[in-house]
């Protein structure tokens, strides 16, 4: 089978396409077809370096996939050859509290990833693909749209008629902004693009803000926003959390999910004692998690938003495209026919 490696150094000039062994699933595991992959920031940060510097190598880069189980191992029961699935980001993690153990094994790192053609995942590890969506859009899944799932319903509990703000328009920004409008919340979203402002107005943005023309856009918020937003999905860091918590109602709740504008940094905690709000990091979910997701999903015939899919072939292109911050939406690559 063909794979992609990261090999011999940190950087997309050490991602190399390579042949392996198709392997065979041990008992409690499923071989599954990868017929689409799709990139995350953790993905291109992995490959770059910057996330782990420590992580051993060759690695298979990639925690997001999709496609059909190809063979079953024993002591599978409710899985068969032909299944749709998806992989769980943590495949250990299946429900309740997340654990050291869950924790430090993840596909795409330290775990071997989803670019490449077969993968052995514990059966307990995956998920059914929802069954309006085919492996491109399902691909989109796994950590994008769990973590905001996640971030809304399972670690929070939006309500009709509040106001969530999600930072950018990445993908956990857009399936937050997608699932918060289905749920009936008032959903306000940042950028410092007009035209991808006013694509997100398409998808059902009620505001929007431009950051770069404001930089006390989290007052501007506040005004917007009757006093403040009840939910924040915080994917800056510490270079966003200070106007995240201008813009937070009392009460309010930030999801801390990035850091993609600063991982440290001095914070003025008195709004948080103040304001009595809730700040809670969020590490994608659980396959509990998933498996709501996709039936809420179902329920809406929801898709993704999906920016551009890219060919096998065209992996290492992929990465660049994405590094470059112009995508809206989720970058997928497709890795044979379904």
């Amino acid at each position: 089978m063909r794979q992609v490696e990261l090999a011999g150094g940190f950087g997309f000039q050490h991602l190399n396409f390579t042949e392996a062994t198709v392997p065979e699933p041990g008992y409690g595991e499923v071989l599954v077809r990868i017929e689409a992959a799709s990139l995350n920031s953790r993905d291109v940060r992995m490959v770059q370096g910057a996330y782990n510097p420590r992580q051993p190598l060759p690695l298979v880069p990639l925690s997001d996939g999709a496609g059909t189980i190809a063979s079953v191992g024993p002591g599978t029961a409710g899985w068969s050859v032909g299944d749709r699935v998806a992989g769980c980001f943590m495949p250990l993690w299946t429900s309740g509290r997340m654990t050291h153990e869950a924790s430090r094994a993840t596909l795409g790192g330290p775990l071997p990833g989803m670019l490449r053609e077969y993968a052995v995942l514990p059966a307990a590890g995956v998920v059914r693909a929802p069954a309006h969506l085919d492996a491109v859009e399902t691909a989109a899944l796994p950590c994008a749209a769990v973590t905001a799932w996640n971030a809304l319903f399972g670690s929070g509990c939006i309500q009709p008629g509040e106001w969530v703000a999600t930072l950018g328009t990445g993908g956990v920004s857009l399936f937050a902004l997608q699932l918060a409008h289905q749920a009936g919340a008032r959903v306000l979203v940042s950028s410092s693009s007009g035209s991808k402002l006013d694509r997100a107005r398409s998808l059902g943005s009620d505001a929007v803000i431009n950051y770069s023309e404001d930089e006390n856009w989290g007052s501007t918020v506040r005004k917007m926003c009757d006093g403040g937003v009840d939910h924040v999905v915080e994917l800056g860091g510490s270079g966003t959390l200070e106007q995240s918590l201008k813009a937070v109602a009392p009460g309010g709740t930030i999801s801390l999910i990035g850091a993609l504008a600063g991982i440290t940094g001095e914070v003025n905690l008195t709004p948080v004692l103040n304001k009595a709000v809730r700040i809670q990091g969020v590490w994608v979910g659980s396959r509990e998690h998933f498996q709501s997701l996709n039936r809420a999903m179902e329920a809406a015939s929801m898709h993704p938003c999906i920016d551009r899919v890219f060919l096998f072939d065209e992996a290492v292109r992929a990465f660049e495209y994405f590094a470059s911050g112009s995508h809206f939406g989720k970058v997928v690559i497709r890795l044979q026919e379904s």
